[in-house]
């Protein structure tokens, strides 16, 4: 059986040696759109995180039986297509809930507490030249008796709720579905909980139902140095609107997810004037060591119950 990996590098240092007891593999760092067909043609099993296989693809690569994604989101994965081939399609969830919960809060906490300003302070040898022990230049917030507004109450979103919680801080949630409903946590309108959070952090897909949901108008309900995080998808928040109000505007904006990724050179938020506003991390939320490790894991169960 051959087992080809199309894009390993996006696994950072994963051991992926486990892979090998169900035969031989191949593993690319990368794979252009122009080179999969060629790597996927004799595969019995293909894995894949970002790399797209469309119907064409799979009508080609005839020995294809399973594609494993390495990720939650299929949306890179022909569905129906592959069920119209006979090609089994499985990804793995949960794995990176506790990573992103951790990578909310620390970027609510760097942009909370003014970090990247007060860490210049010090390394600049300002502090050293004031004179005296502190610097309470760019006052900071608790988060407790604060209202922390979570989109999307997912798996994710829901731990995000709990930890805010034992922070103090007051939650409330949007359901971007309209389907989602707990009593454990007080639901309200996407405006309602735009102008009255202070803290405000999306955990939703992207779909038809959430692209484009944060434009202009509603960043412009936010509360004045409020809080917004995008652990989600990118393009959810319009960045062009997010990058006029971030200098229009005293928020503050941590995105772990841009529309498109790699971020363009050319992006309206890479030209904003108030840098010390945005935050923006890599796609990295979900690449805790433990994480990965779960994933591969998880790819592994996929091909076992698979192969039985």
């Amino acid at each position: 059986m051959k087992i080809v990996v199309l894009d390993a590098k996006t696994l950072g240092d994963a051991d992926l040696s486990a892979l090998e007891r169900f035969g031989d593999v191949v593993i690319y760092p990368t794979t252009q759109p122009e080179e999969t067909l060629q790597r996927i043609a004799d595969a019995d099993i293909v894995v894949t995180n970002k790399v797209v296989i469309d119907r064409s693809l799979m009508q080609k690569a005839t020995k294809l039986r399973l594609i494993c994604v390495a990720a939650t989101g299929m949306n890179n994965i022909d569905l129906e297509a592959a069920k119209e081939l006979g090609i089994a399609v499985k990804n793995v969830a949960g794995y990176s809930t506790t990573s992103v919960v951790q990578h909310t809060f620390a970027m609510a906490f760097y942009l909370i507490e003014q970090l990247r300003y007060y860490d210049e302070f010090v390394k600049s040898g300002r502090w050293s030249e004031s004179g005296i022990f502190t610097c309470i230049d760019r006052p900071f917030f608790e988060i407790a008796g604060k209202r922390w507004g979570i989109i999307g109450l997912g798996t994710i979103g829901r731990e995000v709720a709990n930890v805010a919680r034992t922070f103090g801080a007051e939650v409330v949630y949007y359901s971007t579905s309209g389907r989602n409903d707990t009593c454990d946590y007080t639901r309200t309108t996407l405006n309602e909980l735009l102008s009255t959070s202070k803290i405000i952090s999306i955990h939703a897909p992207l779909n038809d139902r959430t692209k484009d949901l944060i434009g202009k108008k509603e960043l412009e309900l936010l509360q004045p140095g409020s809080v917004l995080l995008n652990l989600g998808r990118g393009g959810i928040i319009d960045e062009e609107a997010l990058a006029e109000v971030i200098d229009s505007k005293e928020i503050y904006v941590g995105l772990d997810v841009t529309e498109r990724e790699p971020l363009p050179k050319d992006s309206p938020l890479l030209k904003i004037k108030n840098k010390d506003r945005l935050l923006i991390t890599p796609h990295i939320a979900w690449t805790s060591i433990e994480a990965r490790q779960k994933l591969v894991e998880g790819i592994v169960k996929n091909i076992e119950e698979f192969l039985q």
